[in-house]
């Protein structure tokens, strides 16, 4: 195929709930859920569909930095990242790789028709490219055998 694996391709593996953040949600919580889920970003949204923002692991020390003591208590909405780079289901994993790359981005929101419905991690990304490589040198290995 020549235009590549899409990002629907990618969501396949992954789980199909997407762990989200309330705006109001205590920085507290939160890190108790990123812990939990064992994740390092969270979509926030208040409805559990839209984005409205998205909070790392990276924000909640940059905050624990800027407000010490405060940070527990302060509200996800305080430190989230508004403008969220998004992709859709129907996005090449070789542009989406890319995109992330230039713009520093670790997690994206997966969008369709204004709805969230998934989130992917360079680390998706980067685990499927890889196994892309293995199986192309698998085939080719195959085929050196079969050769000889």
């Amino acid at each position: 195929r020549a235009h590549g694996v899409l990002v629907k391709e990618l969501l396949k593996g992954k789980r199909a709930d997407v762990v989200t953040a309330k705006p109001n949600d205590t920085i507290d919580a939160l890190a108790h859920r990123l812990t939990l889920e064992n994740i390092g970003a969270v979509v926030v949204s208040g409805n559990g569909k839209t984005v409205e923002g998205i909070i790392s692991e990276r924000d909640v020390v940059r905050g624990l930095s800027r407000h010490r003591s405060n940070l527990l208590t302060m509200r996800v909405s305080e430190l989230m990242t508004r403008e969220v780079l998004t992709c859709s289901p129907d996005d090449n994993i070789k542009d989406i790789m890319h995109q992330m790359t230039q713009r520093r981005v670790r997690h994206l929101p997966v969008v369709e028709k204004g709805q969230l419905i998934g989130l992917i991690s360079i680390g998706d990304v980067v685990k499927n490219r890889l196994d892309l490589m293995q199986l192309e040198a698998n085939v080719l290995r195959d085929q050196l055998v079969a050769h000889n």
